[in-house]
Parts: C-alpha cells; structure tokens; sequence
C-alpha cells in the first residue's frame, strides 16, 4: 500500500512539474491538460480537488491548498489560484537568493501574457541587492528603462537615487523594482517616442504581479517604500488613496505567496510626482524618515 501511495505522488510530482500552472486552473484549461481535471472539481475549505490520472491507472483525487485573496484585493483571473512552491528564504544566503531572482527575471524576459510583452523594448524585472532590508517599488517602466533593461535610470530614477543617499544608503544595498514589467505606452506603435508613458491598468498590473510578489518572497525585506498611487493602491489597499495611505506603516499582504515573516510597508509619492510638484518633497521626505527611524539609519553629514 505505502509504495502504491509513494508512486502515486512521484506520478503525480512528474504531472506538476512538466504543466505551466495555468493549465491546472479550471478556466485556463487546454484541450489537452482535459484529461487531467476533473470534469466536477470543485473548491472548498481553502483547498481545490484536482483529478489526476496516473499512465494506466484509475483517477485520483488530490487536494491542492488554494491562498485566500485579500478582503479588499480585486478579483483577479490572471493571477494563479494555486500558489508556487515558496522557498525558505529566510535560510537562504545572498548568491542563492540571486539565483532565484535570476529565474525569476529569465520568466518575466520570456513572457507575454498581456500586449505588454509584445510592445517593450526591454522587460525591466528589477535590481538590486538580492538580500536588501529594504525595497522600493514603482508602478512601472518608463522611456529609458524600456530602452535598457533597468529600473528607475531617467529623471525619476535620478531623483530617487538622491532620496536613497539621503537615507544614508547607496542604490546598490537595496531592490528597486516595478509593479509592471514592462513599459506601458499609450501609443505602442511609437516606442521610440519620449512622453508616450502611461499608468499600468488593472489587467496588466494583475498578469505582473505575481512576478513582483516572488521577488518579495525571495529578497524577505525588513521594508517596502511603495512610489505612488498606483503602487501604494496594488500593494497596500485599493479602495484608499494616496493620501489616506501615507504616513503610517502597514503590513504587507500579498495574494499569491505566502510570506515567512512579515513585511513593514508604507506609501510616499513617486519621484515622478515630485519633478512635477516639489511642495511634495517634504511630505515625501517625512514618509522616508520614518523608515529611517525603523531601520536605525542616519542621514549623512554634508
């Protein structure tokens, strides 16, 4: 009996690793993963019964734990009800940690899941210090992030680089990465165009995600800046604005992997926003000083 049930799950471990997780979701189903799900699967008590058919066998019913969405998370198709298999990061050293951002990075160069994909010049999945303490995160790539592969390198990223000296830290010692990964245009068919920039919509922000929250569950921040509203929004809470978000702590909830320990994250303007408004400097300033109070940091002498 014990060695029916072990090769049931070595079968069953085969069937998983060789299927995109889209195929095991019920309305991403292929003609020929068919076989496979159950015509009356179902889900209930946070778990979803999948039918698998081992070669020359008779099914088998296995339940698969489903992560609960957030209360205030929008209902999401794109993203993966049946969650990845999360490391244990929190044990795992910084070139280990780079590996694994590595392949997640090789995901988001190879995908096209949303028009995105098919009008970037270059995705743009993130950089920085695989085991920072701390993160920031955009909403998007822009003009000269789309046209080198980087994040946060034009007049925004520049400011932002300021921001982050002024905290007493250098670029290199935290992660600074997107919500979307690529660059979102509001006339695709002219990429070489400066001001063609747009906010990342809800469908696009939703095929992303995923991506961004593997990153998070790999580098374990201590800490998160979220840079702007659409950030703060998909991040934090989407029924809140900007404003309501700002200068308080929350703790972070993200809908498709489960964290080891929790993540401080609080909400400040984008740089952007600032080289449009700079009366918003000090506000933003306030936001970074809180962080700096938690993390024990100082700002340098001129």
């Amino acid at each position: 009996m014990k060695d029916d049930v072990r090769k049931l799950a070595a079968d069953f471990k085969q069937f998983l690793s060789s299927r995109e997780e889209d195929e095991l979701i019920p309305a991403a189903c292929s003609q020929a993963a068919a076989s496979f799900v159950s015509k009356n699967q179902k889900q209930e008590d946070n778990h979803l019964t999948v039918a698998f058919v081992p070669p020359g066998k008779h099914p088998a019913h296995v339940k698969i734990p489903v992560q609960p969405l957030r209360a205030d998370a929008t209902p999401n198709t794109a993203v993966q009800d049946i969650p990845s298999p999360q490391p244990e990061t929190e044990d795992m050293n910084a070139k280990e940690k780079q590996i694994l951002l590595d392949q997640i990075a090789q995901e988001i160069h190879n995908c096209h899941r949303c028009p995105l994909g098919n009008t970037r010049l270059h995705a743009v999945p993130g950089e920085g210090n695989p085991a920072a303490k701390l993160m920031f995160i955009g909403e998007g790539p822009g003009f000269d992030e789309d046209h080198q592969g980087r994040p946060f390198i034009g007049r925004a990223g520049q400011l932002l680089d300021k921001m982050i000296a002024a905290m007493g830290l250098k670029r290199e010692q935290v992660f600074i990465a997107n919500i979307a990964k690529c660059h979102p245009m509001i006339n695709p068919e002219t990429p070489e165009s400066r001001g063609n920039d747009r906010a990342p919509n809800a469908g696009e922000i939703a095929v992303c995600r995923k991506f961004l929250e593997q990153q998070i569950a790999a580098i374990s921040p201590k800490y998160i800046v979220a840079l702007g509203g659409v950030a703060s929004k998909a991040l934090i809470s989407d029924t809140d604005s900007l404003g309501a978000l700002r200068g308080k702590f929350h703790i972070l909830h993200l809908d498709t992997v489960e964290l080891k320990t929790p993540i401080k994250i609080i909400a400040t303007f984008h740089p952007a926003a600032l080289l449009r408004n700079p009366n918003w400097k000090k506000d933003a300033w306030a936001d970074l000083q809180m962080v700096m109070k938690e993390m024990g940091l100082k700002r340098p002498q001129a």
